[in-house]
């Protein structure tokens, strides 16, 4: 009898043993499959950034968090006004972001009254209405190539962008992605409008 009831004890804890192991096993392939998950989201769908600066304002401000949207790009070209993401050329773990308002092929330029013309017509918008001080590269005509953009922050007089040699017109495969949803603060969580 002590005999059964031993080797019935050696096969419960064998059985048992094989359940911790394949909950141990069960675990790992579950965490990796989310950090996989995840890995693929922010390389490939979107990825959280933070804005720095005043030069988006009133649109974006500083310690803004948002969510940049990385798949649109995929399906589609950037549009006029959309609000895009890139790397600064010397940093490269530095990104800045910018309204777009020249597209491929159009020639940009700033006149002595601080207006914008896309291709001899003044351009219409509601975003950076202030008086444009600093015209920078495009004090003269700058036609941008077939995949550039001429981008710009809201904030005209304190934003460092595509009039300025460190920035320039921003080539098509440097952008990252367009801002999507403002995720921080809280009371100003929402889709970032870019018309």
């Amino acid at each position: 009898m002590e005999e059964l009831e031993k080797a019935d004890t050696v096969k419960k804890d064998k059985k048992e043993e094989k359940n911790v192991v394949k909950e141990i096993v069960g675990m790992i392939l579950y965490v990796v499959a989310v950090f996989a998950v995840c890995f693929l989201i922010i390389t490939y769908v979107g990825q959280r950034t933070k804005v720095e600066g005043s030069s988006m304002e009133p649109t974006l401000s500083n310690g803004d968090n948002l969510i940049v949207d990385k798949i649109s790009y995929r399906f589609r070209n950037p549009e006029r006004f959309d609000i895009i993401i890139f790397p600064y050329k010397y940093e490269k773990d530095t990104f800045f972001i910018k309204r777009i308002i020249g597209m491929p092929g159009e020639t940009v330029w700033i006149n002595n009254s601080g207006e914008i013309y896309i291709n001899g017509v003044l351009l219409s918008e509601n975003y950076g209405l202030e008086t444009i001080k600093y015209a920078g590269l495009a004090s003269t005509p700058i036609t941008l190539g077939k995949d550039e953009y001429f981008v710009m922050g809201d904030n005209r007089n304190d934003s460092t962008d595509s009039r300025f040699d460190v920035v320039g017109p921003i080539k098509r495969k440097e952008i990252v992605g367009r801002a999507w949803v403002r995720i921080y603060p809280f009371n100003k969580f929402g889709v970032v409008k870019h018309q």
